[in-house]
């Protein structure tokens, strides 16, 4: 996270608390498939991410130039390449030429849609994790890079697992044995060089290309990524002027057409933007998936071309939830939740996103969202978060503790008292940046638990959410 001026907030960690879910068109092959010991080392990382609709797309990164088979149910089904192993020229970014690099990518991207009702998925042994209806435990993480950036002077101790914890809190995640994954963004942060003489980031991949995404997201976060399919959220971090070139090779789930890559700036009016889309984990439930990371903080003009490219896909979104009872709202960027703003002594609060609230206030005025939309998660602000209101605005949840450097506690008896948006009063509110993750699993008569768990999988606090309100029991860390 960073504050309004783009510096980043570096928090100490610490605990505040007040109550207050048929293959495409995939070929069958008959073609021989890499033998030897070394075949599934080849193999760098094996996951399945869900899509428009709920589509599992099954996903291997190889250092093969070719794809391997994936076996479905017993059959040889061929993956296709989804972005073939290149090294992009050098882009402008947020940072000087001086400390960026051309991106280098010698890994395939392969790719395959899975059919509804397969059984079982596996690549060359592996056994890849498949969409469950009504799935009983969601998992929710965010932010979870290791920051190293030259502008901020932010160098985070990558080799140290007490300061980046992310393979900690993605191995107690995926112990609880999910159903489901959802990541709210910002999965890449290793943009610079370690400097010379800091031994905790020493030896660290940096920049946009294969290396540090491998160091960032896929090493540790294997078991997670076997343990059950993700939903993928674009953070800020994944804007084309940073880790968007990955983003698309690797995580976004629909089709990687020239253009939409992010590697010609030219372009990054399209490759910025993407409309949002559904994810149905049962009949009368949905996450709409908004795809936020280009926003800025303050509220738009309405002739800004930003504020019309969200104005749209506002009422798209909203368009795909009309007829469903329960809808997570699902983006990078808190709407109605606060961020600590440690430029103030005692510790102030930054409100929610006003350039988001600024496009969504002539579509549904002070309340935001239809009253089908039951809570918001997100991320971007590194704490967990869960805000609920007397007025009958949706419960903002926020999950971007799981490894980034955490914020600042924020001043829970100060933020009570506010209102991260014109009009919301707030009933209930938690908050710990304390490191960690955040399950959702379906309740009774409608209801819905909501847990916050630290690093460890032990327990911060139970939240019952019904409708657009929470309530959370009061917990210390164990």
């Amino acid at each position: 996270m960073t504050d309004r001026t783009g510096r980043h907030v570096r928090g100490v960690r610490a605990l505040a608390w007040t109550i207050a879910g048929a293959l495409l068109p995939a070929c069958t092959s008959n073609a021989p498939q890499p033998m030897g010991a070394d075949a599934g080392d080849r193999i760098k990382a094996a996951f399945v991410v869900l899509g428009p609709g709920g589509a599992a797309i099954a996903r291997v990164i190889t250092t093969s130039p070719d794809c391997p088979d994936l076996e479905v149910d017993g059959a040889r089904v061929a993956m296709v390449v989804r972005a073939a192993p290149a090294t992009e020229p050098l882009r402008p970014t947020l940072n000087a030429p001086s400390d960026s690099k051309p991106s280098a990518f010698p890994v395939t991207t392969c790719e395959a849609r899975l059919a509804a009702g397969v059984g079982h998925v596996r690549v060359l042994g592996r056994e890849l994790p498949l969409p469950r209806r009504d799935p009983a435990r969601i998992v929710v993480i965010g932010d979870t890079g290791c920051r190293l950036k030259t502008y901020d002077r932010a160098f985070q101790a990558c080799n140290d697992p007490a300061d980046w914890p992310f393979a900690q809190v993605a191995a107690a995640a995926a112990a609880m044995r999910p159903d489901l994954v959802i990541h709210v963004g910002d999965y890449h942060y290793r943009e610079n060089a370690c400097p010379p003489g800091r031994e905790g980031c020493a030896g660290s991949p940096w920049g946009y290309g294969w290396d540090a995404w491998d160091a960032d997201l896929f090493t540790p976060a294997r078991a997670l990524l076997a343990a059950a399919p993700w939903i993928v959220v674009r953070g800020n971090h994944e804007s084309c002027n940073r880790a968007g070139q990955g983003w698309w090779r690797f995580l976004d789930p629909r089709p990687l057409v020239p253009g939409r890559d992010c590697n010609d700036p030219a372009n990054d009016a399209v490759g910025d933007f993407s409309d949002p889309y559904a994810v149905p984990i049962a009949a009368d439930t949905q996450f709409i998936v908004f795809d936020s990371s280009k926003v800025g903080v303050l509220a738009l003009p309405a002739g800004d071309p930003m504020y019309r490219v969200y104005a749209t896909q506002m009422r798209e979104a909203f368009a795909l939830g009309r007829n469903v009872g329960h809808n997570f709202f699902v983006n990078h960027h808190p709407i109605l939740g606060f961020a600590p703003n440690p430029t103030q002594q005692p510790i102030g609060l930054y409100p929610g996103n006003e350039a988001l609230q600024s496009v969504l206030q002539p579509i549904h005025g002070q309340t935001l969202f239809p009253s089908n939309v039951q809570a918001l998660i997100a991320g971007h602000n590194h704490l967990f978060q869960m805000v609920s209101f007397a007025t009958p605005q949706p419960t903002q949840l926020i999950s971007g503790n799981a490894g980034s450097w955490a914020d600042a506690p924020l001043p829970v008896e100060r933020a009570r008292a506010a209102q991260p948006a014109p009009g919301a009063v707030i009933e209930n509110i938690v908050s710990t940046s304390e490191y960690g993750f955040m399950t959702i699993e379906r309740g009774i008569g409608g209801s819905w638990r909501i847990d916050a768990w630290n690093r460890r999988g032990l327990p911060f606090t139970h939240c019952t959410l019904r409708d657009t309100k929470t309530r959370c029991l009061p917990e210390t860390l164990p």
